[in-house]
């Protein structure tokens, strides 16, 4: 997961780039069998333990999903984590650095 978060005029300004297959279940393989769906289906960032962005997702996402945000409450130097989960079960946690 990429992630930039910068500080302008009191609103922390968050840009994501979540590496993800995000397969729909409705695409073939070269066999012709269907593809199982593989895709992220919630998305959160935390800052001081409170929830500043929450988004559902599904199969109609493209793959790598590329999400943009913004919250205040926060200063250049602070932590926030974004963490998401999908389908399966698998999940994706990370601690970053608001500039």
């Amino acid at each position: 997961m990429k992630v930039k978060a910068s500080v302008r005029d009191g609103m922390v300004l968050v840009k994501m780039l979540m590496k993800h297959p995000m397969e729909t279940g409705r695409r073939k393989d070269k066999n012709g069998e269907l593809i199982p769906g593989h895709y992220i289906t919630e998305v959160k960032a935390t800052h001081n333990d409170d929830i500043v962005f929450h988004g559902e997702l599904g199969p109609a996402v493209s793959k790598d999903p590329y999400l943009s945000f913004s919250f205040s409450g926060a200063n250049s130097g602070d932590m926030f984590t974004v963490s998401w989960v999908d389908n399966k079960g698998e999940s994706e946690s990370s601690e970053f650095a608001i500039r």
